[in-house]
């Protein structure tokens, strides 16, 4: 049964579309992550549901309610901004029983639920001291335990670890996925970091220009992108993309581009729009170097990166990016044969990038 579901939900200024009418359905504790570039609608989506953002059309359920045109106060969320928003005046306890001491609640249940949510943050021993006292990662934890104690029905955090360092960045994410395992609660969570989808959400939700490209689990979206954009913006380094010609070898298919040949493992469900152009795509980690391999590529740039190698190569005017093991000898201008990993190649509409194969033909293949 749906926790949260959206039906025809959009948001539109004018003649300008923020969010495209857009159904979505989410499982009650489910961890989603919507991402995508700047502009591409994630957060407006978030602040609709928060009701902080008025619907232009369609309708908002959280558990069974139709929230669509309730006050935020009444649709039983709590969000987590990326700006912190403390009192800066108050200390951390006043600043985490702040709304429920707005809201009526009683003294007793204020005091329970604000040193619960201090001792699951591990912030129980900061209650007395001022926000200016804290350090950026503590002062996350302090809006996190704002959020918790309301006890809703769903998180919604929007880019909440962007004002953070790097190193920090990890650490947090890392705490709270481990408060999504202890709590249970629902969140929704908003990024433009792929790699912060990836790691956190059971499901992610990756939007372009105020449409919804492809759902599902991480590992889905990495390996079944639906269409050269999703195949682009998840991963890194970024998937290869090759224009090019399929065309028949015998009685199977291969993928020509220049000096480039591929065989092509499993038909594509339709014929690309324009003739035979296609776009042939792979992740620089399904490309391993082979002294026996047709194709021979002389690196360009080397990225050594400690454990891995990271090579740019030229295969005549085509530059393929790999990322292989460890190797201290590669130099620019060094060749190497290129093996390109068979059953991880991606095919692409030249014209409109939705995949020319679908995800249940691959996963037939993959268990054949």
């Amino acid at each position: 049964m749906s926790h949260v579901r959206l039906e025809g939900l959009e948001k539109s200024f004018g003649e300008t579309y923020a969010v495209r009418p857009t159904d979505l359905d989410f499982a009650k504790g489910e961890f989603i992550v919507l991402v995508g570039p700047s502009g591409c609608g994630k957060s407006t989506t978030l602040r609709m549901i928060a009701g902080l953002e008025d619907a232009t059309g369609g309708r908002i359920f959280i558990a069974g309610r139709d929230v669509t045109h309730l006050e935020p106060r009444s649709r039983n969320v709590a969000m987590v901004f990326q700006n912190y928003a403390l009192y800066p005046h108050k200390t951390i306890y006043k600043n985490l029983a702040f709304g429920l001491k707005m809201a009526g609640t009683s003294k007793e249940e204020i005091d329970r639920r604000v040193r619960w949510a201090a001792g699951v943050l591990g912030i129980d021993h900061l209650l007395e001291r001022k926000p200016k006292q804290l350090s950026g990662g503590q002062m996350q934890r302090v809006a996190l335990g704002r959020a918790m104690v309301r006890e809703p029905e769903v998180f919604l955090l929007d880019e909440p670890l962007s004002n953070l360092d790097a190193k920090l960045r990890v650490r947090m994410r890392d705490e709270i996925a481990t408060l999504h395992q202890q709590i249970g609660t629902s969140m929704i969570y908003v990024t433009h970091d792929q790699v912060e989808a990836m790691t956190l959400g059971d499901r992610i939700v990756v939007m372009k220009d105020g449409v919804v490209q492809q759902v599902g689990s991480p590992l889905e979206v990495y390996d079944h992108p639906a269409n050269r954009f999703v195949g682009g913006f998840i991963g890194s380094p970024e998937m290869n993309f090759i224009d090019g010609r399929l065309e028949a070898d015998g009685d199977s298919l291969a993928f020509r581009a220049g000096a480039l040949s591929v065989a092509i493992d499993g038909l594509p469900d339709t014929q690309p729009r324009s003739g035979n152009a296609a776009v042939l795509g792979i992740r620089p980690e399904h490309i391993s170097l082979s002294d026996d391999s047709a194709v021979i590529g002389r690196a360009s740039l080397v990225e050594q990166m400690g454990a891995q190698t990271v090579v740019a190569f030229r295969v005549g005017d085509i530059e393929i990016r790999a990322v292989v093991e460890r190797d201290d000898r590669l130099r620019a201008g060094d060749q190497r044969g290129l093996r390109l990993e068979p059953g991880k190649t991606h095919l692409f509409d030249q014209e409109t990038g939705a995949t020319l194969r679908s995800i249940k033909k691959r996963e037939e293949h993959a268990y054949a």
